[in-house]
């Protein structure tokens, strides 16, 4: 992924775009830790003084994506960046967070890596607005066309969605530069699309109350786990849980009543 952002962000700075990267690190459920290495396989992107570049853990965050890159992503609006470009920890339950804050949702794929087909679920499909067969290039070339043709084929057979927009499937290269105005030019007939049919707006609209959904959801986290009589009860009960002697879902109503009292 990091390899194709850069190539698309390099192309974008060539046609005078101020390009943002928000790339979400996996961080290691043990540890807590994070690689953060995004940026430095963006050397050359990173160093153009028009791009900005944000690696950041994703952590316990559900759908692989910080908590902060909303936060994030308005920041950058406000400081003038034209592309915003959110990198995600990759397929799971991470395609119905980034679905729910941006505007254009890209999968990225590889040929030859398997059954195509048979390897990638159905739902992320679904939401995808266009799929790249990525590495197009020398003897992988012709794996990425038979790909290309069998995606089409299995996204004809999917219902059209609200937003009346079939999902293209295009090829791009990032080591000869192959497709990648193709894809914005995608990209910004879909935004035309989109704003001609008021569903732009709609989208931002739905997704600025997912936000509030989850700012909630967060902050009531938050103070339940900080709450002394939960944290008390939490730490005494757990072992129960362990062994198997209390049920989770009995400790869970009891912390609920207590942070509730």
């Amino acid at each position: 992924k990091s390899t194709f952002i850069e190539a698309f962000g390099k192309m974008l700075l060539g046609l005078g775009k101020k390009v943002a990267v928000l790339a979400v690190d996996p961080s290691s459920q043990l540890s807590k830790g994070s690689i953060l290495g995004d940026k430095t396989r963006m050397e050359l992107l990173a160093a153009d003084k028009r791009a900005f570049i944000r690696p950041s853990p994703s952590g316990h965050t559900l759908g692989g994506v910080s908590a902060r890159t909303r936060e994030a992503m308005l920041l950058c609006e406000a400081a003038g960046f034209d592309v915003i470009l959110v990198e995600t920890v990759g397929v799971g339950q991470s395609e119905t967070a980034v679905k729910n804050m941006v505007d254009f949702f890209l999968l990225l794929m590889l040929a030859g890596a398997g059954d195509e087909l048979q390897g990638i679920k159905k739902g992320i499909m679904e939401m995808a607005d266009a799929l790249v067969i990525h590495k197009a290039d020398g003897n992988n070339l012709d794996l990425a066309k038979k790909a290309k043709a069998n995606y089409q084929n299995a996204l004809h057979l999917f219902p059209q969605s609200e937003k009346n927009w079939y999902p293209k499937v295009l090829l791009a290269s990032s080591l000869t530069g192959m497709g990648l105005e193709k894809v914005w030019d995608l990209i910004l007939d879909y935004e035309q699309k989109m704003k001609d049919s008021t569903f732009w707006e709609a989208n931002r609209a739905s997704q600025r109350v997912n936000w509030l959904d989850d700012q909630i959801q967060d902050l009531l986290g938050q103070a339940f786990l900080r709450n002394e009589k939960v944290k008390s009860v939490l730490e005494l009960e757990k072992t129960k849980v362990r062994s198997g002697e209390l049920h989770p879902g009995v400790l869970a109503q009891r912390l609920i009543g207590l942070f509730l009292s």
